[in-house]
């Protein structure tokens, strides 16, 4: 029931492609599949149009002369079909050859009889149908193979950039040099970062005066952070300020079902890169090109993303870096990546882009509310404060969240409401106002989040409450006690990690005092207190039991925030010795919140009758309520 964390969001960026002239292609640039088709068609219609010159020359005649000359015994052999007859007469012409004859036949009934009578040698076919075979038998089969071709094709190029019968050819998307459409004004929060890619800069536009001196530019920059800090803005806004043409690919697009594309599309990468000098490249999210290698020789992809990766490490390492290429790459998880990648001379500078403090907050908000129609009461620094956490993404997302709020409700500017209600519909969810709880619900979700608030006035290092509300948000959340701090921590000592755990337990208490029993709620709360503890014990050493020590060996993202591989390297009884003290001190909180909520129960009461009647809270009126002495009228 409590506030839930913050989730990031990507705000997806255009690609910026060159506006190259459209060529039209001549005849010889066509695809092959067309030159079949038309090799085709000129031969049917040959065919179709010097047919009488494949055979004798007949002559064609009334079906009463055939008769004649049947009935005179003029007639040596014919052939009958359904739609004419034809044959050779005994006569010959003026050069001494046969005569060949065509007719249209009549339904005859005793015309085989005749035949048989005059002794003429005669056969029964089926009409000629050597065209309607032709057509049948391997020209429409052939125009239909080559149209499903044609279709796959079509189809598989359009998924690789290109002609997929080129699939070693990169697919990177060229940014133009000229006009940029990001540079550092559109930055802000990153100002480290900012100052280490000004070097990069600087030698792009200036490379003589590094090499005057005998130095050189590092060969490759990485940048890491968190998702969402915006990295690739970043190196977009490098590219921006040196005013160079910008290679832009994603570390996936080198991967491809055929073994041996990705290092085909790395060695094209290069060489355009080579040859359009002084250039970036930017590999976004290296990690899924760059992965440690190790472990059994594997086939498929496995194999075919090794390939890939040794051909990138051949190519950074082999090109000059007096020549203006500089090799930018952003990811989110520098853990995992080949060790080969990192070592002096490839990827040799390394920036992290952290999340941005208070200061990085507001500017990052006046940019992306530099388009917005703001009121007079919106206050930047104020928003800035109530987002903490978050970053570049999901500010962007606030601004735009708040626009979109203004818009329905009709509004001629955004106000300080819209931005109280965007943040709060990305860090607790949409409101569920057809989510009617019964009364018996609602009264225990009213206890449970006034024990939370009021655990949170009265412990010293608590964080102020600015809101408490039991609108049913998000999934699950059926209330929450939204704090803020007072200003950006980096460090938690440990009275404030044990007042946390003090908060994070207030709702359950909350619910034995004035209900009797526990529900559900409290589930979230739980985890959380539980990993607090267990930090405190075997990570932080903050135990006086245990000692200054950890224990047990953790892999986890330093970005992510997501532990990989937990390996245990102690022994059981060091095991029964901190589940002791995980427990000790979840129960030492728990008799600790008891007692606050027990003495300041008259409070508590007050705040639960209020925030039923009301719903939601903000953080004076909490206040006000637990400092009065007696229930506020009407």
């Amino acid at each position: 029931m409590a506030a839930r964390k913050p989730f990031g969001f990507r705000s997806p960026e255009p690609d910026i492609e060159i506006n190259k002239p459209t060529q039209r292609k001549t005849f010889w640039q066509q695809p092959p599949w067309r030159f079949t088709l038309l090799y085709f068609l000129v031969v049917f219609v040959f065919f179709y149009l010097f047919q009488s010159s494949l055979g004798p020359r007949r002559e064609e005649i009334p079906y009463s002369v055939f008769q004649e000359h049947l009935n005179s015994g003029r007639v040596a052999e014919c052939v009958v079909t359904e739609e004419q007859i034809y044959g050779t007469l005994k006569l010959q012409d003026e050069s001494g050859r046969p005569r060949h004859f065509v007719t249209v036949p009549l339904r005859d009934a005793e015309l085989a009889e005749k035949l048989h009578e005059h002794g003429v040698k005669y056969s029964v076919r089926r009409s000629q149908t050597w065209l309607r075979d032709l057509l049948i038998g391997w020209i429409l089969p052939l125009v239909f193979i080559f149209a499903i071709w044609g279709f796959i094709s079509r189809r598989v190029s359009s998924s690789m950039g290109g002609n997929f019968l080129n699939i070693g050819k990169h697919r990177a998307r060229i940014h133009a040099a000229a006009h940029p459409e990001v540079t550092f004004a559109d930055v802000a929060g990153v100002d480290e970062a900012q100052q280490e890619l000004h070097e990069v800069i600087e030698f792009l536009k200036n490379p003589q005066e590094f090499q005057r001196l005998g130095g050189h530019m590092p060969k490759g920059v990485m940048l890491v952070g968190a998702p969402g800090t915006g990295k690739t803005l970043l190196a977009k806004a490098v590219a921006g300020e040196a005013g160079v043409p910008f290679f832009s690919i994603s570390g996936s697009e080198f991967i491809e079902m055929f073994v041996g594309v990705g290092a085909a599309r790395v060695r094209d990468l290069f060489e355009q890169a080579k040859q359009k000098a002084p250039c970036i490249i930017f590999i976004d999210e290296l990690d899924a090109v760059g992965r440690q290698r190790g472990g059994p020789m594997v086939m498929s992809g496995h194999d075919e993303r090794e390939q890939t990766l040794n051909q990138l490490l051949v190519e950074i390492d082999g090109f000059d870096t007096g020549r203006g290429v500089v090799v930018l790459a952003a990811t989110n998880r520098p853990e995992i990546l080949d060790k080969a990648l990192l070592r002096a001379g490839r990827f040799d500078r390394q920036i992290v882009v952290d999340k941005p403090d208070l200061t990085g907050r507001e500017e990052i908000l006046k940019i992306h509310t530099r388009e917005l129609k703001l009121a007079d009461d919106v206050d930047l620094h104020l928003v800035a404060r109530r987002t903490p956490g978050l970053v570049g993404a999901d500010l962007a997302n606030v601004a735009n969240e708040a626009a979109i709020l203004a818009a329905r409700r009709r509004r001629d500017a955004v106000t300080t409401a819209d931005f109280e209600d965007a943040i709060e519909r990305i860090i607790a969810g949409p409101e569920k106002k057809r989510n009617a709880m019964s009364r018996e619900e609602k009264h225990r979700v009213a206890c449970h989040e006034a024990g939370h608030a009021l655990v949170a006035i009265d412990v010293p290092t608590g964080e102020p409450v600015h809101k408490v509300s039991i609108i049913p948000r998000g999934v699950g959340a059926l209330g929450y006690t939204l704090q803020l701090p007072v200003q950006d921590k980096f460090l938690a000592t440990r009275p404030e990690l044990v007042d946390q755990l003090a908060v994070l337990l207030g709702g359950r208490v909350a619910e034995e005092l004035m209900l009797g029993d526990v529900s559900t709620g409290a589930q979230n709360d739980l985890e959380r207190a539980t990993e607090i503890a267990r930090k405190m014990v075997c990570e932080y050493g903050m135990s006086p039991e245990m000692g200054p020590g950890t224990f047990g060996r953790r892999q986890e993202s330093p970005f992510l925030g997501t532990v990989f591989s937990e390996e245990r390297t102690y022994s059981e009884s060091t095991a029964r010795r901190i589940d002791a003290e995980v427990a000790g001190l979840i129960g030492d909180a728990h008799r600790r919140v008891t007692g606050i909520l027990t003495a300041r129960r008259s409070a508590l009461d007050r705040l639960v009758v209020v925030l039923e009647e009301r719903e939601v809270l903000s953080g004076d009126e909490v206040r006000e309520l637990v400092a009065a002495k007696k229930p506020p009228a009407g």
